[in-house]
């Protein structure tokens, strides 16, 4: 009977995360294995199929206590054809002062969610990358587990009343 218990628990609970999926969000996630190389590249492809629609580009960090430092630098650029369209160094703070992260989640892997650009509108439809560097001092960089890209398609919004 528990076993049974826990399956239709498990099956729930995996069933209302799958339904809190916004069809408007993408996420794109690597695993960094725990040791972020300097040139190691983070790469995410995606396709835009509704270019004049604006979207919000946002970086998910998930570390855990091994992470030596309260900030996260890293360099970003997206491509287009394999053409850089823009470049951007980023700070984001990962502790507060006092050495708590501020992340959210449980035991001691904290993920947080960044905001990059908002209401970006891409020049046009086709294939893009986005590629994330770390630009810290160290060569490599433990205690970053996942790094990722989220991208909100925004409701295009309508001038009066149309």
């Amino acid at each position: 009977m528990k076993v049974i218990l826990k399956s239709i628990i498990f099956a729930s609970v995996f069933l209302s995360l799958m339904s809190c999926q916004d069809p408007n969000e993408q996420v794109l996630m690597n695993d960094v294995d725990d040791d972020w190389r300097k040139n190691d590249i983070q790469r995410f492809d995606f396709e835009v199929k509704d270019a004049p629609n604006l979207k919000n580009l946002m970086i998910v960090v998930r570390n855990n206590n091994d992470y030596p430092y309260s900030n996260l630098r890293l360099i970003a650029n997206i491509e287009h054809d394999k053409k850089t369209i823009a470049t951007d160094t980023l700070n984001y703070i990962l502790a507060k002062p006092n050495g708590e992260w501020i992340g959210s989640g449980f035991g001691e892997t904290k993920e947080i969610i960044f905001q990059y650009k908002l209401n970006y509108k891409f020049p046009q439809n086709g294939n893009y990358s986005i590629k994330l560097v770390q630009a810290m001092r160290r060569d490599t960089l433990p205690g970053i587990e996942d790094i990722g890209i989220k991208i909100q398609n925004l409701k295009p919004s309508f001038i009066n009343g149309k």
